[in-house]
């Protein structure tokens, strides 16, 4: 399907106007934002558009912005190491003649969103040469008029926004990517799964909320777990305990490496940006009460993190 990965395959007609939107775009250097709900796809579209640039051949950096304000940084622009002096370098000159994503960018420390406006305006400056693109869950130019995103880096990312429709709402697609999904593991696994009707009701029936990354984790997870080969929609077990892919492994690695109160305020950050602030959501994830993760908000709210500052 001229190299669109699967996670954006399907005839819906949203989908192929951001898959034509994508290709378009793809031949210039400009920058590119992409809007869409977390498990829609934004990262991997990104790569879509790298690989389908004369930049492909070139590196193409990830960054996730919603990490603790210093590595994010240090991951964008590069560090001095404090004991060896060495410099490590950032993402965007790691991305030089390539690409670089910049990863849930409404995270960003406020301050350091006006610095990193500045430095990107400059990049020629630097010798680097670098295709910028950004996702969000968050409608930016909203953030912008309520005061919480820097208007100068919003205008430098958004001249072209493309749009990802949730797979709930894509119920042609939705049947097409459960089957190519249970076909992956099927080969992984060297057995044959194959849905049942009911299975395939139970998945088009669900709300699915991290969309191609929660369907995903739900069928892996039943196509491990069971003995049938002709999967039943008891076999699909669906609920708020298998979006615990909150974390990555990269994610989880990184905890271990800080204290027990810095990796408790991250959780409840990532668990607020995947739910677009919905603290009601957020707390069925890190399994609290509402009144918990209040607490705990109007408690880094008063330590000053500009995150919890500015959430709604």
């Amino acid at each position: 399907m001229d190299n669109v990965r699967l996670e954006l395959f399907g005839s819906d007609p949203k989908i192929q106007k951001a898959i034509s939107v994508s290709r378009n775009v793809a031949v210039t250097k400009a920058p590119v934002l992409i809007v869409g709900e977390a498990g829609t796809g934004k990262k991997c579209l990104g790569r879509f558009i790298h690989e389908n640039s004369n930049r492909a051949q070139s590196p193409l950096k990830v960054v996730d912005c919603s990490e603790d304000p210093k590595t994010v940084e240090n991951n964008i622009l590069g560090y001095r190491d404090e004991e060896t002096q060495r410099f490590h370098k950032g993402g965007l000159e790691e991305a030089h003649s390539g690409s670089i994503i910049l990863a849930i960018i409404d995270a960003l420390d406020e301050e350091f969103q006006k610095r990193l406006h500045k430095i990107l305006q400059e990049l020629e400056d630097y010798d680097i040469d670098v295709r910028i693109m950004a996702t969000t869950t968050k409608n930016l130019s909203k953030l912008v008029g309520a005061g919480r995103f820097y208007r100068g880096l919003y205008t430098l990312i958004s001249n072209n926004s493309i749009n990802l429709t949730p797979l709930r709402e894509r119920v042609q697609d939705l049947s097409l990517i459960a089957e190519h999904f249970v076909n992956k593991f099927s080969s992984e696994m060297n057995r044959t799964f194959s849905l049942s009707d009911s299975a395939r009701n139970k998945i088009l029936s669900h709300y699915w909320t991290y969309n191609v990354h929660e369907l995903k984790t739900v069928l892996e997870s039943c196509l491990g777990n069971t003995s049938n080969d002709v999967i039943t929609d008891e076999d699909i077990q669906i609920g708020e305990k298998k979006s615990v892919g909150l974390l990555n492994d990269d994610d989880s690695e990184g905890i271990r490496l800080m204290s027990l109160k810095e990796a408790e305020k991250l959780l409840i950050k990532k668990a607020l940006v995947h739910t677009s602030e919905n603290r009601t959501q957020a707390a069925k994830i890190l399994g609290v009460s509402i009144r918990t993760l209040r607490n705990k908000i109007n408690e880094y709210r008063s330590s000053g993190s500009s995150f919890f500052v500015n959430l709604r």
